[in-house]
């Protein structure tokens, strides 16, 4: 039974531990840049770092809920993909933050489509198991078709 149930949910276990690698990388380069402050110059570097980690912060719970719901409700590698592309896009905004905030909106604008889709098979996934339950219908083998290749429309900017 423990083969089965990692088998279920190894790729969403990955995707977490790489987010929360990515979250350590985030504090560490605030905290760098916080103990180099020596001029006006980098305190406005700091603040925008700072402001830049918070904001990702902020949408690291919903991000979690929604992987982890899509991943167990309807398919774990579309669930998984959409999860490495959210990390690379949340990069991106990071990054992008540093410069300009301009720079940051695409990785922003990305993001939201990624947790979008992620929420959209969330959703999928429910519907499917309530239709099992009351209706007697199944359409997890359509719909995890169509996630899987609607994943890979992530790609596209």
């Amino acid at each position: 039974m423990y083969a089965s149930v990692m088998d279920n949910i190894f790729l969403l276990v990955l995707v977490t531990l790489l987010s929360v690698a990515q979250n350590v990388f985030f504090a560490l380069k605030v905290e760098k840049e916080c103990t180099g402050l020596r001029s006006k110059q980098q305190s406005t570097g700091f603040e925008r770092l700072s402001c830049a980690n918070r904001n990702c912060m902020d949408t690291y719970p919903t991000f979690l809920a929604v992987l982890w719901c899509a991943g167990i409700c309807l398919s774990q590698a579309p669930a998984a993909f959409a999860g490495i592309i959210y990390l690379v896009v949340r990069q991106k905004y990071f990054v992008g933050y540093l410069g300009q905030t301009s720079q940051s909106t695409p990785g922003f604008l990305f993001g939201k489509r990624v947790l979008f889709f992620l929420s959209l098979m969330c959703v999928v996934g429910i519907l499917n198991h309530l239709l099992l339950t009351y209706a007697g219908s199944d359409f997890k083998e359509y719909s995890q078709t169509i996630t899987k290749a609607a994943s890979t429309l992530l790609l596209l900017p």
